[in-house]
């Protein structure tokens, strides 16, 4: 054998060998491609997942904030057109005048007149402009007299040291309590669904 052809034999070996050895690294970059592309394709999809949870809840959040305060606003509009009723209840009661004024005054002064002893000095505050029809009214009471104004929309106010009473008989106070009593049922009118 000559030095030729050992040289061509090691030289086809070598090449045979690197053949052999890029094949093999042909095979395993398309194994490390493979798995990547396998695994990006993977992290892409959850990626997607996730993107798609947050998009949901994005929307479910903002769905429900404009839920919420759309709910406000209609509770506040409620309120203002409460408040609007309620401001007319109190405009005509306090515009109130004649036969039907004094027949509301004297029933708030008997009712109250319920809680005094006979004998007891009764002083009875009313609204400045009531005062004449308080005045006539109290002729009819003995040890009854006007003592002075209190604000309010019309009624009395009537107390006595002796029995250390004070009655409220307001207009104000009798729409409050009547206001408080039957808010569900007017709110109910007002807005039926």
């Amino acid at each position: 054998m000559s030095l030729d052809t050992v040289v061509e034999d090691i030289r086809e070996e070598a090449h045979a060998r690197a053949e052999e050895i890029r094949a093999e690294g042909e095979s395993r970059a398309d194994e490390i491609v493979s798995a990547a592309e396998e695994d990006a394709e993977a992290t892409l999809e959850e990626a997607e997942r996730e993107v798609e949870r947050e998009i949901d809840q994005l929307r479910e959040q903002r769905l429900s904030s404009a839920k919420l305060e759309a709910k406000q606003k209609r509770l506040e509009a409620r309120r203002d057109v409460l408040g609007e009723v309620r401001e007319q209840v109190e405009e005509e009661l306090a515009t109130l005048e004649g036969d039907t004024r004094e027949e509301l005054t004297r029933e708030l002064l008997e009712a109250a007149g319920t809680e005094f002893d006979a004998g007891d000095d009764v002083s009875v505050y009313g609204r400045e402009d009531d005062r004449e029809l308080i005045e006539s009214i109290l002729e009819d009471y003995d040890g009854y007299e006007y003592a002075g104004e209190v604000d309010c929309l019309g009624g009395v106010v009537v107390e006595s040291d002796q029995s250390r009473v004070r009655v409220n008989n307001t207009f104000d106070s009798v729409l409050e309590d009547v206001w408080e009593d039957n808010l569900q049922a007017i709110s109910n009118r007002l807005f039926e669904q």
